[in-house]
């Protein structure tokens, strides 16, 4: 299904009993250069008990690219906020619980401070508040690398970064799965999200989020890393760090037991 905000296109999936309204909703965030398809082990799980959305961020999966402006204003998280609002706001979606990953955790930040009472409870999992030093001229390399030679030349440096060498020996069928959603990646949206992705700055503010905070990391994530989780963690006054092991950046893929059910024990203690 499409939603349109403004000139772009935002596809997104409905899954579970949708007619009973008894049941709370979950939307589901995706990383960079993936798609909602990398949510597949929790629709399985949460449609269970729950309705779930999941949607393509702009410049991914089936929604819009638009060619960044010179400002990569259309990139921006306030325009990746702006198409989760318009989209909770025509479904009538009010208060979800909010999963994001990667880029999806930072979305889900950006939303939690633009919108202040507009999630019942967020998970941020292999993400960041802010970025170390350098971070800019490291995505800027990778969209330099994509733009001259299209998305393969970031594919085998993604897919070590997003798993552990023993999960990608073992599992070669789920690890293609991710890389046709990165091969699939268009790059004018892997460009826009690259070059806002680094220039976050939300640890000042999570204090400032009421919705209770879930910060989750793979024990061997090498981008994201448990460091990393560690700062979002202090910045937000009672929030609950997990750590998921035996994963790297992509832990919801990679441990979606361990995963699954550190969001049930949050979303039950929330």
């Amino acid at each position: 299904m499409i939603h349109k905000n403004g000139k772009v296109d935002i596809h997104y999936e409905l899954h579970g009993p949708l007619d009973d309204a008894k049941r709370p909703w979950i939307v589901f965030a995706h990383s960079l250069a993936c798609a909602s398809e990398m949510w597949r082990p929790q629709i399985a799980e949460f449609t269970r008990d729950y309705r779930v959305l999941t949607f393509d961020t702009r410049g991914h999966g089936r929604s819009s690219a638009p060619a960044p402006a010179a400002d990569y204003a259309n990139y921006h998280f306030d325009a990746l906020v702006s198409d989760v609002a318009t989209l909770l706001d025509a479904l009538k979606i009010e208060k979800p619980d909010f999963v994001g990953l990667s880029m999806g955790g930072m979305l889900g930040q950006a939303f939690a401070i633009r919108h202040p009472g507009g999630l019942k409870s967020l998970t941020i999992a292999d993400s960041v508040c802010e970025w170390p030093a350098g971070s800019t001229d490291t995505f800027a390399s990778r969209v330099a690398q994509a733009r001259k030679d299209g998305m393969k030349a970031v594919l085998q440096g993604s897919l070590e970064r997003w798993f552990t060498m023993p999960y990608r020996q073992s599992n070669p069928a789920e690890v293609d799965t991710i890389a046709q959603m990165i091969l699939s990646t268009k790059v004018d949206g892997y460009a826009g999200c690259s070059y806002s992705i680094p220039r976050i700055n939300f640890t000042a503010a999570l204090a400032g989020i009421k919705a209770p905070i879930l910060v989750m990391a793979g024990r061997h994530d090498p981008a994201t890393t448990v460091a990393l989780a560690q700062k979002i963690h202090e910045a937000a006054p009672g929030s609950v760090l997990e750590i998921i092991e035996g994963a790297a950046h992509l832990s919801n893929v990679e441990q979606p037991t361990a995963f699954n059910s550190a969001i049930r024990k949050f979303l039950q203690a929330s």
